[in-house]
Protein backbone atom coordinates (compact mmCIF):
# COMPACT_ATOMS: atom_id res chain seq x y z
CA UNK A 1 0.00 0.00 0.00
CA UNK A 2 3.04 2.28 0.16
CA UNK A 3 2.51 3.44 -3.42
CA UNK A 4 -1.03 4.71 -2.89
CA UNK A 5 -1.66 8.47 -2.93
CA UNK A 6 -1.16 10.08 0.46
CA UNK A 7 -4.40 12.01 0.07
CA UNK A 8 -7.34 12.06 -2.30
CA UNK A 9 -9.92 14.67 -3.25
CA UNK A 10 -13.56 13.66 -2.87
CA UNK A 11 -16.40 15.42 -4.65
CA UNK A 12 -19.75 14.91 -2.96
CA UNK A 13 -22.40 14.47 -5.68
CA UNK A 14 -25.41 13.42 -3.62
CA UNK A 15 -27.26 16.76 -3.80
CA UNK A 16 -27.28 16.59 -7.61
CA UNK A 17 -26.62 13.11 -8.92
CA UNK A 18 -28.30 11.50 -5.95
CA UNK A 19 -31.42 13.59 -5.50
CA UNK A 20 -32.20 13.82 -9.21
CA UNK A 21 -33.10 10.13 -9.07
CA UNK A 22 -35.52 10.43 -6.16
CA UNK A 23 -39.01 11.85 -5.90
CA UNK A 24 -38.70 15.67 -5.80
CA UNK A 25 -37.29 16.86 -2.48
CA UNK A 26 -38.34 20.23 -0.97
CA UNK A 27 -35.97 23.05 -1.79
CA UNK A 28 -35.23 23.86 1.85
CA UNK A 29 -34.37 20.23 2.57
CA UNK A 30 -31.84 20.27 -0.28
CA UNK A 31 -30.27 23.44 1.05
CA UNK A 32 -30.04 22.00 4.56
CA UNK A 33 -28.41 18.81 3.26
CA UNK A 34 -25.80 20.76 1.30
CA UNK A 35 -25.09 22.96 4.31
CA UNK A 36 -24.73 19.85 6.48
CA UNK A 37 -22.32 18.31 3.99
CA UNK A 38 -20.36 21.57 3.90
CA UNK A 39 -19.53 21.02 7.57
CA UNK A 40 -18.11 17.50 7.19
CA UNK A 41 -14.74 18.44 5.73
CA UNK A 42 -15.81 17.68 2.15
CA UNK A 43 -14.10 20.29 -0.02
CA UNK A 44 -16.10 19.91 -3.22
CA UNK A 45 -19.87 19.57 -3.62
CA UNK A 46 -21.83 19.16 -6.84
CA UNK A 47 -24.88 21.10 -5.74
CA UNK A 48 -27.32 21.37 -8.64
CA UNK A 49 -27.95 20.85 -12.34
CA UNK A 50 -29.20 23.64 -14.57
CA UNK A 51 -31.43 21.53 -16.78
CA UNK A 52 -34.92 22.00 -18.22
CA UNK A 53 -37.52 21.31 -15.50
CA UNK A 54 -39.54 19.06 -17.78
CA UNK A 55 -36.44 16.94 -18.42
CA UNK A 56 -35.38 16.51 -14.77
CA UNK A 57 -38.15 17.92 -12.53
CA UNK A 58 -36.10 17.07 -9.43
CA UNK A 59 -33.70 19.89 -10.41
CA UNK A 60 -36.38 22.47 -11.25
CA UNK A 61 -35.39 24.56 -8.22
CA UNK A 62 -31.68 24.79 -9.10
CA UNK A 63 -31.65 28.60 -9.00
CA UNK A 64 -33.30 28.69 -5.57
CA UNK A 65 -30.98 26.05 -4.15
CA UNK A 66 -27.90 27.78 -5.54
CA UNK A 67 -28.95 31.09 -3.98
CA UNK A 68 -29.94 29.49 -0.67
CA UNK A 69 -26.88 27.48 0.32
CA UNK A 70 -24.48 28.91 2.90
CA UNK A 71 -21.08 28.75 1.26
CA UNK A 72 -18.50 27.44 3.69
CA UNK A 73 -14.93 28.67 3.56
CA UNK A 74 -12.71 26.24 1.69
CA UNK A 75 -15.58 24.40 -0.03
CA UNK A 76 -16.00 24.58 -3.80
CA UNK A 77 -19.51 24.23 -5.22
CA UNK A 78 -20.18 23.16 -8.79
CA UNK A 79 -23.11 22.60 -11.13
CA UNK A 80 -23.80 20.18 -13.97
CA UNK A 81 -25.01 21.65 -17.26
CA UNK A 82 -26.52 19.69 -20.18
CA UNK A 83 -25.83 22.19 -22.97
CA UNK A 84 -24.88 25.77 -23.85
CA UNK A 85 -28.17 27.17 -22.57
CA UNK A 86 -27.74 25.45 -19.22
CA UNK A 87 -24.17 26.72 -19.02
CA UNK A 88 -25.32 30.29 -19.57
CA UNK A 89 -27.91 29.91 -16.79
CA UNK A 90 -25.32 28.53 -14.40
CA UNK A 91 -22.77 31.23 -15.14
CA UNK A 92 -25.43 33.94 -14.84
CA UNK A 93 -26.21 32.54 -11.38
CA UNK A 94 -22.58 32.94 -10.33
CA UNK A 95 -21.33 29.37 -10.73
CA UNK A 96 -17.57 29.27 -11.38
CA UNK A 97 -17.17 25.50 -11.74
CA UNK A 98 -19.36 23.74 -14.26
CA UNK A 99 -19.46 20.19 -15.54
CA UNK A 100 -20.62 19.21 -19.01
CA UNK A 101 -21.51 15.60 -19.74
CA UNK A 102 -21.29 13.48 -22.87
CA UNK A 103 -21.84 9.76 -23.25
CA UNK A 104 -19.21 7.71 -25.02
CA UNK A 105 -22.15 5.61 -26.25
CA UNK A 106 -24.17 7.23 -29.02
CA UNK A 107 -27.37 5.46 -27.97
CA UNK A 108 -27.14 6.58 -24.35
CA UNK A 109 -26.25 10.10 -25.44
CA UNK A 110 -29.35 10.28 -27.63
CA UNK A 111 -31.50 9.00 -24.76
CA UNK A 112 -29.95 11.62 -22.50
CA UNK A 113 -29.81 14.76 -24.68
CA UNK A 114 -31.29 13.67 -28.04
CA UNK A 115 -28.10 14.06 -30.02
CA UNK A 116 -25.07 12.02 -31.05
CA UNK A 117 -21.82 11.95 -29.11
CA UNK A 118 -20.13 13.99 -31.84
CA UNK A 119 -22.91 16.61 -31.79
CA UNK A 120 -22.62 16.90 -28.01
CA UNK A 121 -18.87 17.38 -28.25
CA UNK A 122 -19.43 20.24 -30.70
CA UNK A 123 -21.78 21.88 -28.21
CA UNK A 124 -19.41 21.23 -25.31
CA UNK A 125 -16.61 23.04 -27.16
CA UNK A 126 -18.83 26.13 -27.02
CA UNK A 127 -19.64 25.49 -23.35
CA UNK A 128 -15.93 25.36 -22.53
CA UNK A 129 -15.27 28.58 -24.44
CA UNK A 130 -18.14 30.35 -22.69
CA UNK A 131 -16.99 29.19 -19.27
CA UNK A 132 -13.46 30.40 -19.87
CA UNK A 133 -14.71 33.73 -21.23
CA UNK A 134 -16.63 34.17 -17.96
CA UNK A 135 -13.71 33.18 -15.74
CA UNK A 136 -15.08 29.73 -14.86
CA UNK A 137 -13.71 26.22 -15.27
CA UNK A 138 -15.31 23.35 -17.14
CA UNK A 139 -14.88 19.65 -16.49
CA UNK A 140 -16.12 17.23 -19.15
CA UNK A 141 -17.66 14.04 -17.81
CA UNK A 142 -17.56 11.08 -20.18
CA UNK A 143 -20.38 8.79 -19.08
CA UNK A 144 -20.93 5.14 -20.03
CA UNK A 145 -17.13 4.95 -19.91
CA UNK A 146 -17.19 1.27 -18.97
CA UNK A 147 -20.28 0.22 -20.84
CA UNK A 148 -23.74 1.19 -22.01
CA UNK A 149 -27.05 -0.38 -20.97
CA UNK A 150 -28.19 -0.25 -24.60
CA UNK A 151 -25.00 -1.05 -26.53
CA UNK A 152 -23.03 -3.13 -24.05
CA UNK A 153 -19.26 -2.68 -23.93
CA UNK A 154 -17.96 0.63 -25.28
CA UNK A 155 -14.51 0.35 -26.89
CA UNK A 156 -11.75 1.85 -24.76
CA UNK A 157 -10.46 3.67 -27.83
CA UNK A 158 -13.81 5.43 -28.21
CA UNK A 159 -13.86 6.52 -24.57
CA UNK A 160 -10.27 7.80 -24.71
CA UNK A 161 -10.98 9.52 -28.01
CA UNK A 162 -14.06 11.26 -26.59
CA UNK A 163 -12.06 12.51 -23.62
CA UNK A 164 -9.19 13.55 -25.88
CA UNK A 165 -11.51 15.63 -28.04
CA UNK A 166 -12.81 17.43 -24.94
CA UNK A 167 -9.26 18.14 -23.74
CA UNK A 168 -8.27 19.40 -27.18
CA UNK A 169 -11.19 21.82 -26.98
CA UNK A 170 -9.92 23.18 -23.67
CA UNK A 171 -11.60 21.12 -20.95
CA UNK A 172 -9.89 21.82 -17.64
CA UNK A 173 -10.33 18.27 -16.37
CA UNK A 174 -11.96 15.01 -17.42
CA UNK A 175 -14.10 12.57 -15.48
CA UNK A 176 -15.01 9.00 -16.43
CA UNK A 177 -18.45 7.91 -15.29
CA UNK A 178 -19.45 4.30 -14.70
CA UNK A 179 -23.10 5.07 -15.38
CA UNK A 180 -24.60 1.65 -14.69
CA UNK A 181 -21.89 0.00 -12.62
CA UNK A 182 -20.38 -2.04 -15.46
CA UNK A 183 -16.76 -1.39 -14.44
CA UNK A 184 -14.55 -4.02 -12.82
CA UNK A 185 -11.01 -3.50 -11.52
CA UNK A 186 -9.33 -4.92 -14.62
CA UNK A 187 -11.39 -2.68 -16.89
CA UNK A 188 -10.57 0.32 -14.71
CA UNK A 189 -6.87 -0.46 -15.01
CA UNK A 190 -7.08 -0.70 -18.78
CA UNK A 191 -9.07 2.49 -19.35
CA UNK A 192 -7.04 4.60 -16.92
CA UNK A 193 -3.82 3.24 -18.39
CA UNK A 194 -4.86 3.98 -21.99
CA UNK A 195 -6.06 7.45 -21.04
CA UNK A 196 -2.87 8.26 -19.15
CA UNK A 197 -0.74 7.04 -22.06
CA UNK A 198 -2.58 9.36 -24.43
CA UNK A 199 -2.92 12.30 -22.01
CA UNK A 200 -0.15 12.06 -19.39
CA UNK A 201 -0.69 15.55 -18.00
CA UNK A 202 -4.49 15.60 -17.86
CA UNK A 203 -6.28 15.72 -14.51
CA UNK A 204 -8.63 12.76 -14.08
CA UNK A 205 -11.66 12.20 -11.85
CA UNK A 206 -13.51 8.88 -11.57
CA UNK A 207 -17.20 8.40 -10.82
CA UNK A 208 -18.24 4.86 -9.86
CA UNK A 209 -21.65 3.35 -9.26
CA UNK A 210 -22.10 0.30 -7.10
CA UNK A 211 -24.78 -1.38 -9.22
CA UNK A 212 -22.97 -4.72 -9.27
CA UNK A 213 -21.06 -4.38 -6.01
CA UNK A 214 -17.65 -3.50 -7.49
CA UNK A 215 -17.56 0.21 -6.68
CA UNK A 216 -14.95 0.21 -3.92
CA UNK A 217 -12.89 -2.49 -5.64
CA UNK A 218 -12.74 -0.16 -8.63
CA UNK A 219 -11.57 2.67 -6.39
CA UNK A 220 -8.76 0.49 -5.08
CA UNK A 221 -7.67 -0.39 -8.62
CA UNK A 222 -7.60 3.31 -9.50
CA UNK A 223 -5.70 4.22 -6.31
CA UNK A 224 -3.03 1.71 -7.24
CA UNK A 225 -2.60 3.63 -10.49
CA UNK A 226 -2.24 6.91 -8.61
CA UNK A 227 -5.69 8.33 -9.27
CA UNK A 228 -6.51 10.72 -6.45
CA UNK A 229 -9.85 12.32 -7.38
CA UNK A 230 -13.18 10.53 -6.90
CA UNK A 231 -16.89 11.28 -6.84
CA UNK A 232 -19.12 9.75 -4.17
CA UNK A 233 -22.65 10.26 -2.92
CA UNK A 234 -23.81 10.54 0.67
CA UNK A 235 -25.62 7.39 1.74
CA UNK A 236 -25.12 5.87 -1.71
CA UNK A 237 -27.80 8.04 -3.28
CA UNK A 238 -27.95 8.03 -7.04
CA UNK A 239 -28.55 6.21 -10.29
CA UNK A 240 -29.31 7.44 -13.79
CA UNK A 241 -32.75 8.36 -15.19
CA UNK A 242 -31.66 7.25 -18.66
CA UNK A 243 -30.09 3.95 -17.64
CA UNK A 244 -32.56 1.27 -16.52
CA UNK A 245 -31.28 -0.70 -13.55
CA UNK A 246 -28.67 1.84 -12.48
CA UNK A 247 -28.44 2.05 -8.72
CA UNK A 248 -26.59 4.42 -6.48
CA UNK A 249 -23.12 5.86 -6.55
CA UNK A 250 -20.50 4.58 -4.14
CA UNK A 251 -21.37 5.96 -0.71
CA UNK A 252 -19.14 8.80 0.42
CA UNK A 253 -18.90 7.45 3.97
CA UNK A 254 -17.91 4.00 2.67
CA UNK A 255 -15.20 5.52 0.48
CA UNK A 256 -13.84 7.62 3.35
CA UNK A 257 -14.03 4.69 5.78
CA UNK A 258 -12.03 2.45 3.46
CA UNK A 259 -9.30 4.78 2.28
CA UNK A 260 -8.63 6.43 5.64
CA UNK A 261 -8.05 2.98 7.16
CA UNK A 262 -5.53 2.37 4.36
CA UNK A 263 -3.61 5.51 5.31
CA UNK A 264 -5.02 7.68 2.52
CA UNK A 265 -6.20 11.02 3.85
CA UNK A 266 -9.43 12.75 2.82
CA UNK A 267 -9.77 15.57 5.35
CA UNK A 268 -13.36 14.43 5.98
CA UNK A 269 -14.91 13.82 9.42
CA UNK A 270 -16.41 10.34 9.08
CA UNK A 271 -18.75 10.71 12.06
CA UNK A 272 -20.16 13.96 10.68
CA UNK A 273 -20.53 12.35 7.27
CA UNK A 274 -22.49 9.42 8.70
CA UNK A 275 -24.81 11.90 10.40
CA UNK A 276 -25.30 13.65 7.05
CA UNK A 277 -26.11 10.29 5.44
CA UNK A 278 -28.75 9.68 8.12
CA UNK A 279 -30.21 13.09 7.30
CA UNK A 280 -30.28 12.20 3.60
CA UNK A 281 -32.12 8.99 4.43
CA UNK A 282 -34.72 10.90 6.43
CA UNK A 283 -35.15 13.45 3.63
CA UNK A 284 -35.96 10.89 0.95
CA UNK A 285 -37.92 8.58 3.24
CA UNK A 286 -36.35 5.25 2.35
CA UNK A 287 -33.39 3.15 3.44
CA UNK A 288 -30.20 4.01 1.61
CA UNK A 289 -27.74 1.30 0.54
CA UNK A 290 -24.72 2.46 2.54
CA UNK A 291 -23.44 -0.30 4.83
CA UNK A 292 -21.30 2.09 6.88
CA UNK A 293 -24.46 4.08 7.60
CA UNK A 294 -26.03 0.86 8.94
CA UNK A 295 -23.08 -0.63 10.82
CA UNK A 296 -20.96 2.41 11.62
CA UNK A 297 -17.15 2.52 11.32
CA UNK A 298 -15.09 -0.59 12.06
CA UNK A 299 -13.90 1.04 15.28
CA UNK A 300 -17.41 1.06 16.75
CA UNK A 301 -17.74 -1.32 19.68
CA UNK A 302 -20.70 -2.73 21.58
CA UNK A 303 -21.00 -2.07 25.31
CA UNK A 304 -20.84 -5.24 27.44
Amino acid sequence: MADLPRTISVREVGPRDGLQNEDPVPTQAKIELIDRLSGTGVRRIEAVSFVRPEAIPQMADADEVWRGIARAAGVRYSALVPNLRGAARALDSGVIEIEAVVSASDTHNRKNVNRSTAESLDDIAQVIALAHDRGATCQVIVSTAWGCPYEGDVPVERVVGTAGRALADGADTVSFGDTTGMATPGRVTRLVGEFRSANPDAALNLHFHNTRGTGLANVLAALELGVADFDASVGGLGGCPYAPGATGNIATEELVHMVEDMGVGTGIDLAALIEAAADAERIIGRQLPSQVLRAGPRSRTIAV
